[in-house]
């Protein structure tokens, strides 16, 4: 796609100057893994937790749904919120909200296995505004969801955003750290990993604020999975060898529509 030779040049560039939903794994492997991905925010009540195994690359489907697990978080003032099995192996609790500044325990039991994390909720840092930008590199025209915001200092604040395009389901889209911009103005760009977007295209970008290992675990995904068609695996912060992810994240959603005709930013 146009925006992976985009992101190319941008690298370079930034390179020679300093001399930074479903999960895509790595199917060829003999065993199969448990693979939990588990994505807690304060966007709602209603909290999902799947929990699946890897299966072989010859096989047709992408992973096998793990039912009769048993999946709980607690926090640190003793609270045990219990998830129930659905369907297609999401386990879900419908009353929990998890609050900013907390720690939060996952505890995932399969076949007389454990599976441990543990995730510290960050504040969120609101945004003061939000926009569409384009971008022309070598007569290509680029767009990007914008977020303008100050920056705390003295703190280390990572960011993960996700996007939905015309209303398909979310997909992870960019993460970004504060470690060379600590306490300063910062504007982030977005875009879609797969999918060029254009004008008249509504948009819907979902803005977390992670802890640093969510962080490194979508930071080693971006960088190492530019498009390819066989990924490789991001270190889990889940413990017994098992892929995927905990997060507890607090978030804000925005609903953009790229125009027509918008003029490059300055």
């Amino acid at each position: 796609m146009k925006i992976y030779l985009y992101r190319y040049i941008i690298a370079l560039c930034t390179l020679f100057a300093s001399c930074e939903e479903v999960i895509d794994i790595d199917l060829n492997e003999a065993d199969p893994r448990v693979v939990i991905e588990a994505q807690i925010s304060d966007l709602g009540a209603e909290q999902r937790i799947r929990v699946s195994k890897t299966v072989a690359f010859t096989e047709s489907i992408n992973s096998r749904p793990v039912e009769g697990a048993a999946v709980r978080i607690t926090d640190n003032r003793g609270r045990v919120f219990e998830f129930s099995y659905e369907e297609n192996g999401y386990y879900v609790n419908r009353s929990f909200r998890p609050v900013a500044s907390r720690s939060y325990d996952l505890l995932v039991d399969v076949e007389g296995e454990r599976y441990e994390a543990s995730c510290v909720m960050p504040p969120y840092v609101e945004v003061d505004s939000v926009g569409v930008l384009e971008e022309t590199v070598f007569g290509d025209n680029y767009y990007f969801a914008t977020f303008k915001f100050q920056d705390p200092a003295n703190v280390a604040n990572y960011y993960k955003y996700d996007l939905s395009i015309n209303n398909a389901a979310f997909r992870f889209a960019s993460t970004f750290s504060d470690k060379f911009n600590d306490g300063l103005y910062v504007t982030h760009q977005v875009s879609d990993l797969n999918t060029d977007m254009a004008p008249g295209d509504s948009i819907v970008v979902r803005r977390y604020c992670v802890d640093r290992r969510v962080y490194e675990y979508w930071n080693e995904f971006q960088s190492t999975n530019p498009g390819t068609a066989a990924p490789g695996n991001p270190t889990s912060n889940i413990s017994n060898n098992a892929l995927g992810y905990f997060s507890v994240a607090s978030v804000k959603e925005f609903g953009l529509r790229i125009p027509v005709g918008i003029l490059p930013e300055d």
